[in-house]
């Protein structure tokens, strides 16, 4: 499951079973953490998810900010309830490569708005799955 942590939303992909196409789920509205944390602990059981990839909001330069000191405590306190697997990736330009896609499709603003968060965990997923998968495939 791939997850773009907004500070109003969060973004939810998930992938197929085989691990090769990331498909956008839903967007998350954030509320406090322990509602969150329940949400994403209702789709893991409901869909068998068996890891967590979160997008890594780095600045262009590299370094990281407040953004990802967020995500690396929210991943701290999710861990503390569940043993799955978390991991980040490197999320910068993630939603302009989303944002670029829905334009493309001829998506009306009304609608990127709606789901420009979980296209956005999408791109975050899959470009995690392909890593993966050229990682196996160099063995």
């Amino acid at each position: 499951m791939g997850l773009d942590l907004g500070t109003k939303t969060i973004g939810v992909a998930v992938s197929d079973t085989m691990r090769q196409i990331a498909t956008p789920l839903k967007t998350l509205r954030r509320r406090k953490f322990g509602q969150d944390a329940e949400a994403l602990a209702g789709l893991i059981t409901e869909r068998g998810i068996g890891g967590l990839v979160l997008g890594l909001p780095r600045n262009m330069d590299g370094s990281e900010g407040p953004r990802c000191q967020s995500t690396r405590a929210f991943a701290r306190n999710f861990s503390a309830r569940t043993e799955m697997p978390i991991t980040y990736w490197d999320e910068r330009l993630s939603t302009v490569a989303a944002e670029r896609a829905l334009l493309e499709a001829d998506t009306s603003r009304k609608r990127r708005g709606e789901v420009i968060d979980h296209v956005a965990a999408g791109y975050i997923l899959q470009g995690m799955l392909d890593r993966l998968r050229h990682l196996e495939a160099s063995r």
